[in-house]
């Protein structure tokens, strides 16, 4: 049988909202990517040292199944999972949580808008 989970989009939770939004906000004039996920540093000492910090936050969005960790790299990263990247197309299609200006970059690599015909965003 097919889990519940598959049949609806998973929703984010406000905390979650809020983290997302800043991941993905403009940062420095740099406009940041889905694909590119989310940066984490690593604990420089004591036990964890070398493992990645990971807030309350992020680690929900982890035991939920929308988002991966990655370490392979130099520095450890977060991935949307395909269940939330639906959610995340759900939370960028709703104006009442991501401001469809503010975020029209991430909107077009969801695929939701498309560029402008003459709009230089690279």
């Amino acid at each position: 049988m097919s889990n519940a989970r598959d049949l609806t989009v998973a929703t984010f939770t406000a905390g979650e909202r809020d983290y997302i939004r800043r991941e993905l906000d403009v940062f420095f004039s740099t406009l940041p990517t889905v694909a590119d996920g989310f940066q984490l540093k690593r604990w420089r000492g004591g036990p964890r040292t070398g493992a990645p910090k990971i807030s309350p936050v992020a680690q929900g969005l982890l035991d939920r199944g929308l988002m991966r960790l990655d370490t392979e790299g130099r520095l450890p990263r977060l991935f949307f999972t395909e269940l939330g990247l639906a959610a995340l197309r759900a939370m960028m299609t709703d104006r009442r949580f991501a401001d469809p200006v503010k975020f029209a970059h991430i909107r077009q690599e969801l695929g939701i808008d498309y560029p402008v015909p003459g709009d230089d965003i690279a």
